[in-house]
């Protein structure tokens, strides 16, 4: 799977979401804080652990009724690389309420209800939408399927093929190559924890015990939430989820039982070439960016600095586009609380490749001269950014999605703060994050060439690593 766009669901790395510390058992709108479309969220947070969050809106009579567990690649030792995956792909087979896979089937049909999941670096999310008066009947088919799961010996090895065979399109893509190389060099020993579709050879051996280890360990209340969000009363989805979800027991902390390590530093520059059946050269450099919760302030920073930079009419653009250097290039950095990658990536010819590269380093490097970023660049980019969160959230599933990924990955009250803090950046906080995390940085920088191009141009790792570095 290619990388989602970096700030999730706000586009789609701009998912939000959180934890604001209130008293067990008790809940409360959030003072003053409303999301973009003007909905009230409310919270409460159940004995066990769980926390409901509910995403208010009137107009069409659906809800979206989401579990978000703290769980994904981040949890991933490497034998349990692509694991998080295969257990979602099992979350919705055969359960103690509904033993055969029909019934479950059924009972979702029944309801009426759309439903999917999806596995991320740093989160779990399994989400249906219902009619509004469905809400309880929709918890009802996730608790299920949460706390009853089977785990079948025969089911596990059909939904192998299933994940395998996503393995296998994911593969056949030409960017595979180009960004297994890079994950591994950026992350070093930290690969398995970033890299979400995982390692055949696990897959293919998987057990149901390694099944069961992930839900004892991550699949309890304290690690998950129960976002709700559409035309539907608070007070009634409290209540609902009490009587679904009030019983189930509470587990250890996860993370005291089996801790993350720490991402190691990426200490060099590092050069990647793949050569693949494409026409034109695809580059893509990545550093470390911030971490969320250890740099809170430069995750702000690090989306202006991109938005800006990506503006057809920037200075950046003008000199890397324009100029003919580039067919195109963007900047992103991919919000996470275990270390974000910052991409610059783009596409030149085999021939204007050393000569982009060294271009694109020296406008990087322009970006810490003062009057780079203008005034009204800044208040282009704040507004856009505004206006694209506010239809994200008039639509209930997307408004749940970028819920339950900013609750995982840092906090609700950053989601909420989002639009305020971006419309504080300014020049200075834009090159301080440059400064720190990009210019003089080390660094991979990948290449995917045409078959052949990498002799023709007698181009190896070592110099593509030094290509255009400032020092």
């Amino acid at each position: 799977m290619r990388e989602i766009n970096p700030r999730p669901l706000r586009t789609a790395s701009r998912l939000l979401v959180g934890v604001l510390l209130l008293l067990i058992g008790a809940w409360t709108p959030i003072a003053a804080q409303t999301d973009a479309a003007g909905g009230n969220i409310q919270r409460k947070v159940l004995a066990n652990g769980l926390e409901i969050i509910v995403a208010p809106s009137e107009g069409v009579p659906l809800a979206t009724v989401e579990l978000v567990v703290k769980n994904g690649a981040f949890t991933q030792t490497p034998e349990y690389a692509g694991l998080a995956h295969l257990f979602e792909h099992m979350f919705f087979k055969a359960n103690d309420a509904y033993p055969e896979p029909d019934e479950f089937m059924d009972r979702a049909a029944s309801l009426g209800a759309s439903f999917n999941a999806t596995t991320r670096e740093e989160l779990v999310s399994y989400y249906l939408t219902v009619v509004a008066d469905s809400v309880k009947g929709g918890m009802e088919f996730l608790n299920a399927a949460l706390r009853g799961a089977q785990f079948r010996e025969d089911e596990l090895r059909r939904e192998k093929v299933v994940v395998l065979g996503e393995y296998d399109r994911a593969e056949s893509s030409p960017w595979f190559r180009l960004d297994e190389r890079i994950g591994r060099q950026l992350w070093g020993d930290f690969w398995s924890h970033k890299n979400t579709i995982g390692d055949r050879t696990v897959i293919q051996s998987v057990t149901p015990q390694q099944m069961r280890t992930i839900r004892d360990i991550y699949y309890v209340p304290n690690n998950s939430a129960l976002i709700v969000a559409g035309d539907v009363s608070a007070e009634q989805v409290f209540r609902y989820a009490e009587q679904v979800f009030g019983d189930w027991p509470r587990g250890a902390d996860p993370f005291v039982r089996a801790p993350v390590p720490p991402v190691p530093p990426l200490t060099k520059n590092l050069g990647v070439i793949v050569e693949e059946a494409v026409n034109a050269v695809t580059v893509q450099i990545q550093w470390h960016g911030p971490s969320a919760s250890k740099d809170e302030a430069a995750t702000f920073a690090a989306d202006v600095y991109s938005d800006v930079l990506n503006q057809p009419t920037s200075r950046f653009q003008q000199r890397l586009v324009e100029s003919g250097l580039w067919q195109a290039v963007g900047v992103n950095y991919y919000t996470l609380n275990h270390v974000g990658p910052i991409t610059v990536s783009g596409q030149t010819s085999p021939e204007r490749l050393r000569e982009a590269l060294k271009a694109l380093d020296a406008e990087l490097a322009a970006t810490l001269e003062p009057g780079y970023f203008t005034a009204e660049e800044l208040e282009a980019v704040k507004a856009n950014r505004a206006v694209t969160t506010a239809f994200g959230e008039e639509r209930a599933s997307e408004n749940a999605h970028t819920i339950g990924f900013w609750w995982s990955v840092i906090s609700l009250d950053y989601h909420l703060r989002y639009i305020n803090e971006m419309a504080k950046q300014t020049p200075a906080q834009l090159q301080a994050y440059a400064k720190r995390y990009i210019i003089g940085k080390p660094r991979i920088t990948g290449v995917m060439l045409p078959a052949g191009e990498k002799a023709r141009l007698r181009l190896t790792e070592q110099e593509l690593a030094g290509l255009g570095v400032t020092p």
